[in-house]
């Protein structure tokens, strides 16, 4: 999952490896010796200690893919959960990882509570209505992108206009202010973002020769891991599976990678498909004896569709996924399971669900 708004700086630290190995002449030979610090950090109980480590875990996990190294960043900062006075950037850093780990009424009861006590805190007020997108209360996050406006937050105040009334159908209004912030960004990972931003509009909109000059740009600008996934969902749907092989080739494999990896092979004919099938399925069931929810619902979805040729499974698992996120890529999952399924409630239950969000996409049509 992409971070959830980009204003939050994520600090860690890296380590290099000596260059000449050294081989040892007896069983007692003293390698090196460690500095007392590393044995005593993970008892530490300085805010600020453990607010590093957590942050460090954080990263890990983003880049690797992996929801274990946010989990133990969670139970690092479990001592100020319940501190209503605990520093705000370690509060900022819990919702996170709950965001993370789709916990998401719990970082939307952490980030409230902390933007009552300091209504001026940007990075709260983004995330917030950031969440609220994802579960697609869309006049709620109206309400934080507000206050980034009063707080003059930008350039993620008008962004998190724009995103809204993209949301809503508003596309000309949305596409001229992202096309603006864009002109004006003034580094690669912003310009990246807002253009990620602009290629989901158009997306949305049908509009595909547009959407794919936005996705190449964004990459361009900053290829990060959520804009490769996106681009190659969107050459997955456009039927370009080689192209959507070659965009994840250098992104770590993580569950959403892969799967599209799998999808993209097993639609190309690559020999790899049967490889990255089994890794899958056996990634699927290390996930099922994990404790407490795995936000592995959409992804779960998309197997069952793609992968396993099972309509049933894969509408059962969209259902149980829009209970907790509601971003366009779940209502339109919906629908094409429903319609995989032959079941045409289900589909108008997708429709539905999105003419009461208040959400525009072209795509809904056609399934």
């Amino acid at each position: 999952m992409r971070l959830l708004g980009c204003g939050l700086t994520i600090l860690c630290m890296a380590w290099q490896a000596a260059a000449t190995p050294i081989t040892p002449t007896r069983d007692d030979e003293v390698i090196e010796r460690l500095p007392a610090t590393v044995a005593r950090t993970s008892a530490s109980t300085d805010p600020a200690v453990a607010l590093r480590e957590a942050r460090a875990l954080l990263e890990a996990g983003r880049r690797e893919g992996d929801p274990r190294p946010v989990g133990r960043a969670l139970a690092r900062l479990a001592r100020w959960e319940r501190d209503p006075q605990a520093p705000p950037e370690l509060l900022l850093t819990l919702a996170s990882a709950e965001q993370y780990l789709h916990q998401f009424e719990r970082a939307i009861a952490r980030l409230q509570a902390l933007v009552q006590r300091d209504p001026r805190q940007a990075q709260a007020w983004l995330m917030l209505a950031t969440l609220h997108r994802v579960q697609g209360r869309y006049a709620e996050s109206d309400a934080g992108c507000r206050a980034l406006l009063g707080l003059r937050a930008q350039p993620y105040a008008q962004a998190c206009v724009a995103e809204n009334q993209a949301l809503r159908g508003e596309t000309d209004a949305a596409r001229q202010q992202l096309q603006a912030l864009i002109a004006a960004a003034g580094d690669g990972a912003t310009r990246g973002w807002l253009l990620t931003t602009l290629a989901e509009l158009e997306q949305r909109a049908g509009r595909t020769a547009a959407s794919d000059l936005a996705w190449r740009q964004a990459l361009q600008a900053d290829a990060d891991n959520y804009t490769a996934i996106g681009y190659a969902d969107f050459l997955l749907d456009n039927q370009r599976p080689r192209e959507a092989w070659g965009v994840l080739q250098r992104e770590v494999r993580s569950d959403a990678v892969l799967l599209r990896l799998a999808i993209a092979a097993q639609r190309a004919k690559l020999p790899e498909a049967t490889a990255l099938q089994a890794e899958l399925r056996d990634r699927f069931a290390l996930a099922d004896q994990r404790i407490g929810p795995s936000g592995h619902e959409r992804e779960r979805a998309m197997m069952a569709l793609e992968i396993e040729g099972d309509p049933a499974a894969a509408l059962r698992a969209a259902r149980v996924n829009v209970e907790h996120q509601r971003e366009p890529l779940d209502i339109l999952l919906l629908a094409r399971c429903a319609a995989a399924a032959g079941d045409a409630a289900a589909r108008r239950e997708a429709v539905a669900l999105a003419t009461t969000m208040g959400l525009h996409d072209a795509r809904l049509a056609a399934q």
